[in-house]
């Protein structure tokens, strides 16, 4: 069983969707969308919940379709303060139908090379990450998806993750970071409840054999708790 966690209800019912059929049921989920820009869709979910998988899958089977990662938005920014960058330097130009080349202010300060590039002509634009979904910016989102996943084994694969890069150093401090990250990730989920608002949610680790290249959706209702 499944055991998501803080504030969470568990989704006792599950079907599978086809990966092929997935942006279908997101399409359906985001309703109409105005001409000339795409359909931005965000994926929220617990830190090694499988957020950044299924934004991959998804945008694998949409035709010119491109990823945001709210971590490149957020880096060196304060811990979920980062609202504001998000809505100003990609979220509203997509929705006025306008490309996207944008370095955050951390960015300039420690000299990190690049931009975050979302080219015209997007169908769809995923964002991806820990509060995609938030509350403050669900003016400018067409459809929140929510991935639920096992509290217990999104610890496991993230800390697995993060130990593989070695982005937050040895394992000692790697282990204390993500704890660190936790005290302010669940205060904020909890607080802002986005599986409650949620047009669909998805399974980020699987309550139940399915079958191959499927993804497992649930009711709208299911988050309402």
């Amino acid at each position: 069983m499944m055991r998501p966690g803080p504030g969470e209800q568990a989704v006792d019912s599950w079907r599978a969707v086809a990966l092929a059929d997935l942006a279908g049921v997101v399409r359906e989920c985001a309703g109409e969308v105005p001409s000339g820009r795409p359909c931005i869709v965000a994926v929220d979910g617990r830190s090694g919940g499988g957020k950044s998988t299924l934004a991959r899958r998804l945008a694998d089977v949409v035709p010119e379709s491109a990823v945001v990662h709210v971590d490149d938005v957020a880096w060196n920014a304060p811990m979920f303060g980062w609202a504001e960058l998000l809505a100003d330097g990609v979220l509203e130009p997509l929705r006025r139908g306008e490309a996207v080349s944008y370095r955050p202010p951390a960015w300039e300060d420690h000299d990190r090379s690049g931009a975050i590039v979302v080219p015209s002509g997007r169908s769809m634009v995923v964002v991806e990450g820990v509060g995609a979904g938030r509350r403050e910016l669900s003016d400018l989102i067409d459809c929140l998806i929510w991935v639920q996943s096992d509290y217990s084994e999104a610890e496991r694969r993230g800390l697995a993750r993060d130990l593989a890069s070695g982005v937050n150093g040895d394992t000692e401090a790697t282990i204390a970071f993500w704890h660190t990250w936790m005290a302010a990730e669940n205060p904020f989920l909890s607080a802002d409840r986005p599986w409650a608002r949620a047009d669909l949610i998805t399974a980020g680790s699987s309550p139940q054999a399915q079958p191959p290249n499927t993804v497992l959706i649930a009711p709208r209702s299911a988050g309402s708790a």
